[in-house]
């Protein structure tokens, strides 16, 4: 069964950080892009940052360039994202997922296969 499972996830105070999991099971990861996706209370899914699976290329949000990295451990069949110095803002449910599209059309969620249930992601004092 083909299956992307996310973890990590959990209340963190401002300025904090914490990295999030995506483990995929029933094929090989490396050989596709991951993209990270959030969708904030009462607000639309969007793009967090996106991974290649040729190279290990990767873009991001401008909404967290610089305080967030994705990064892949093939051999894991595992993709993080590391969250640092986290904001109010960054609250909501964490999703992976898997596609072979490039980084052209990375926030596009139709470029992608497969996707995992989500982590919470709480930030508050």
């Amino acid at each position: 069964q083909l299956q992307l499972v996310e973890s990590g996830g959990g209340l963190v105070q401002p300025g904090g950080s914490l990295r999030l999991s995506c483990v995929a099971s029933g094929f090989t990861m490396e050989y596709y892009a991951i993209g990270w996706f959030r969708q904030g209370p009462g607000k639309e899914r969007e793009g967090v940052s996106w991974v290649s699976g040729r190279d290990s290329s990767t873009t991001y949000a401008d909404s967290v360039k610089g305080r967030f990295t994705i990064s892949r451990d093939n051999a894991k069949n595992t993709v993080y994202l590391q969250m640092n110095s986290v904001k109010p803002e960054d609250t909501a449910v964490y999703y992976c997922a898997a596609g072979r599209g490039s980084s052209r059309f990375w926030y596009n969620e139709n470029e992608y296969d497969y996707w995992g249930q989500g982590t919470q992601v709480t930030v508050s004092s």
